[in-house]
């Protein structure tokens, strides 16, 4: 099954249900954010948004591109499933943020974009589907990039052979394409080296537990009391894997980088 097909099947089914993103959420992007938690630090690390414009690659259901637009940016989402756009699309104007986003359905490889167009590249867990045109990716969104542009990635990762032994015996969660792996040092090394002062930030050692503690429902639905553990999981990951020696345990990386490219007329 293609990777299209396969996300087309899965946002049919939310577009039976589509709502617009809950009022809590956005509050919660809104206000302060709280870095240890991988998606909030990330939105810490672009900091203010207003007026910049974002490429989210790999938009999926739309619900970064609503929070990105919620915090003043403009949004151009791509996604090679079509009913992931027609999800996204939908959510968005749900959301009340239609006028500040736009979807293109297309293979990254395909798309025409202007050159130094976006002030920020987004993607979350999307390079992990393209490891094998990593390098051609980079070219595509270093054009699309403007001088200085801020590139931000969140992707699964795995270091630890022991680790790596061990998840090649859990089953692939629902979200998950069944020949998708996690980057590995090669990609990393590969990032690093396209994209000098690549800065990472590992996540998701101890925070896994979430799942017994928010029993697959929404942290902003939980009571107060689980959302204190959870904050007090995460938190405590985000101090653990801040150690050099425990770092390579974690199963998740934020990729962070300000593209370095020659100014325009320069």
């Amino acid at each position: 099954m293609s990777e299209a097909s396969f996300f087309d099947r899965v946002a049919e089914a939310q577009l039976r249900a589509v709502r617009a993103m809950d009022p809590a959420v956005l509050r919660r992007y809104a206000g302060k954010l709280q870095p240890w938690f991988h998606k909030e630090f990330r939105f810490q690390q672009m900091g203010d948004l207003r007026g910049k414009h974002v490429l989210d690659v790999g938009c999926g259901d739309g619900i970064n591109a609503i929070l990105l637009a919620s915090r003043g940016a403009r949004v151009t989402g791509i996604d090679i499933s079509p009913q992931s756009i027609r999800l996204a699309t939908e959510r968005a104007r749900l959301s009340g943020v239609e006028d500040r986003v736009s979807f293109l359905c297309s293979p990254l490889e395909l798309a025409k974009f202007p050159d130094n167009h976006f002030d920020v590249i987004w993607g979350d867990g999307i390079l992990h589907h393209l490891i094998s045109e990593l390098g051609l990716v980079l070219d595509q969104l270093e054009h699309w990039a403007k001088p200085g542009a801020q590139l931000v990635f969140s992707e699964p990762l795995s270091l630890n052979p022991l680790l790596r032994k061990l998840r090649a015996h859990i089953p692939i969660h629902e979200g998950a394409t069944p020949d998708e792996r996690p980057l590995q040092e090669g990609e990393l090394e590969l990032l690093m080296s396209r994209l000098p002062g690549l800065k990472l930030r590992h996540f998701a050692l101890l925070s896994w537990f979430n799942r017994f503690l928010l029993s697959g429902g929404a942290y902003e639905k939980a009571s107060p009391v689980r959302q204190l553990a959870v904050q007090a999981l995460h938190a405590l990951d985000y101090a653990l894997l801040s150690l050099p020696g425990v770092r390579k345990m974690g199963s998740m990386v934020v990729l962070t980088a300000t593209l370095s490219k020659p100014t325009l007329g320069g």
